[in-house]
């Protein structure tokens, strides 16, 4: 059936493509952003649920 429509779609090749293309940058920024990410943030973060005091965590900056 999608066959069908795929067939009348011109340059219907380059859609794999840009799918792969958009994929792949998505993740190596992904990865990129989490390795320059503080450390000193993630960490205050990760305590977060084990802590009941709010008032150290309202004004971090990430």
């Amino acid at each position: 059936m999608f066959k069908h429509y795929f067939e009348k779609i011109n340059n219907v090749a380059v859609w794999p493509i840009i799918s792969l293309a958009i994929f792949f940058v998505f993740f190596v920024g992904l990865i990129i952003y989490v390795w320059r990410m503080n450390k000193d943030y993630i960490e205050k973060m990760s305590d977060i649920p084990l802590t009941d005091d709010e008032t150290d965590y309202k004004n971090l900056k990430h």
